[in-house]
């Protein structure tokens, strides 16, 4: 396996389905290991951790939000869930458990990709988006490392998921400014859908738990977006 190409993890009891999503993916240049289970797929990331997880939710065994909430427990590493099921409360689940993305069932595997491309774009090239201050970026107790792609309470850094990270980082970018919701969108997610609005608001109630004790907050602006201040 080429060293620089992204390693993904597929998790789906369909073998047509592995198969379908794996072609694409190595066919964009990715590396791509297929599972039929979501715990065969975390007992190999225990072992050699990937760069992108896709989880289907209904499997055999462990279903992909106890996989989800595993992989969450040693590791920020970025996870799409896959679905047929499309209710609100599952939707808010796998959002809340700490994925980045969902995706329901039937999709198209190029909208997949899509899906695949947009994380890894707002990974690998968030920096090229703002020029870092030169004496880097601080607010209240917080300070952003861009080396590491890590921010930083006092000097530990938080433990923050690639989308937690894309947001806190928004924000800290344009202190005590309001961030809209639509410009958050855009600049974390790539593109808008009714998945990555319901996303925001669950990376910042997660962002908001990570954040307690701190001294900052995020004061969300009435229909509009969000604000990072320091309590009073």
């Amino acid at each position: 396996m080429d060293p620089e190409k992204k390693l993904i993890y597929i998790a789906d009891d369909d073998e047509s389905i592995r198969q379908i999503i794996r072609t694409f993916l190595e066919n964009d240049g990715f590396a791509a290991e297929a599972f039929p289970t979501g715990d065969a797929l975390y007992e190999r990331f225990e072992k050699k951790p990937c760069d992108l997880a896709i989880l289907d939710v209904m499997m055999p065994g462990s279903d992909g939000f106890a996989v989800l909430t595993k992989l969450r427990s040693i590791s920020t590493v970025p996870v799409i869930m896959l679905t047929a099921r499309d209710s609100d409360n599952d939707l808010a689940m796998g959002l809340g458990l700490g994925s980045d993305d969902y995706i329901t069932k039937p999709f198209s595997a190029m909208a997949l990709l899509m899906r695949v491309r947009a994380i890894f774009r707002r990974i690998e090239f968030e920096s090229t988006k703002y020029a870092p201050a030169k004496n880097g970026t601080r607010f209240g107790r917080l300070s952003l490392d861009e080396a590491s792609r890590a921010v930083l309470l006092d000097d530990s850094p938080l433990p923050l998921t690639p989308t937690e990270y894309g947001v806190l980082r928004d924000l800290m970018l344009h202190p005590g400014e309001a961030v809209s919701r639509e410009d958050l969108l855009d600049r974390i997610w790539g593109f808008e859908s009714i998945v990555e609005t319901r996303a925001t608001d669950d990376t910042v109630r997660r962002l908001r738990q990570k954040l307690e004790g701190s001294g900052v907050r995020i004061a969300a602006v009435w229909g509009y977006g969000f604000r990072l201040e320091e309590e009073k």
